[in-house]
């Protein structure tokens, strides 16, 4: 079996790699919530690239790298961790605007040791690092996290590198924007809001006791969704203590992020 096939085998999947890719183009219809498209496309890699969890960093207006979204509670933990040192295949990958990776990080550790050390902590063996780059212009990067070592096959990490590609296009034009000093008050403004969601995430993990982040950010999301509100405006409204949290907390989840 090729590569190709390989990425678009098994139930369903070459219709949910077609509604991806749509997804992430379909930005300049109407207003849309930068941070829940970020998530999304989290989201989306881990559905499609089999991987165990992705990360993604932005570069803010002040060229600071910045965590931006992340699959999980663990995949952010790393990457807030290899921002906040500066060590990591993410880190890297932005520096150079080149893929990034490492098929098994506990053989990186002169590398990255750091980050080798952090990864092995949250559960990670393996990374790859995709550059969010158009032309010259890096804004960010996206990390593929695997459990096992190995690292992602050829095909997965094109077709994460073509997820990423299409991610970047949609920002870049998305309102027709050609300054970069619009595309950073964009980020900037989209990077303030992670900070909402995350203080959102914990007013709901504290009001159901045991619940867990990424639970919470689940419950988050899907609530939004369905009531057809931006993600980051629902986030600001359970931080100020203006929504319904119990309709949020008793709304049930799909099967399918």
């Amino acid at each position: 079996m090729s590569e190709t096939s390989e990425i678009t085998a098994g139930d369903g999947r070459e219709q949910r790699l077609v509604a991806a890719f749509v997804a992430l183009a379909d930005t300049l219809v109407d207003d849309f919530d930068l941070m829940e498209f970020l998530s999304m496309l989290a989201g989306q890699c881990v559905d499609l690239l089999e991987v165990s969890a992705v990360g993604v960093i932005l570069v803010d207006q002040n060229g600071r790298l910045r965590v931006a979204a992340a699959s999980s509670e663990r995949a952010e933990l790393l990457e807030l961790f290899a921002v906040n040192t500066e060590d990591g295949p993410c880190i890297d990958c932005v520096r150079d605007g080149q893929p990034t990776a490492s098929a098994d990080l506990r053989l990186d550790v002169d590398r990255w040791p750091g980050f080798a050390e952090a990864a092995a902590e949250c559960g990670f063996r393996a990374a790859q690092a995709l550059p969010m780059r158009l032309r010259r212009q890096v804004i960010g990067a996206v990390t593929l996290l695997g459990i096992e070592p190995g690292g992602v096959t050829p095909g997965s990490t094109r077709l994460g590198q073509a997820l990423a590609d299409v991610a970047t296009v949609g920002i870049l034009q998305q309102r027709s924007i050609q300054r970069g000093e619009l595309l950073s008050e964009q980020l900037q403004t989209a990077l303030n809001s992670r900070v909402v969601i995350e203080q959102a995430k914990g007013v709901l993990s504290a009001r159901g006791g045991n619940l867990g982040m990424d639970e919470a950010f689940a419950k988050l999301r899907a609530y939004a969704r369905s009531h057809n509100l931006g993600l980051s405006e629902l986030a600001r409204s359970v931080a100020d203590g203006t929504a319904d949290v119990d309709a949020i907390m008793s709304h049930q989840l799909s099967v399918r992020p």
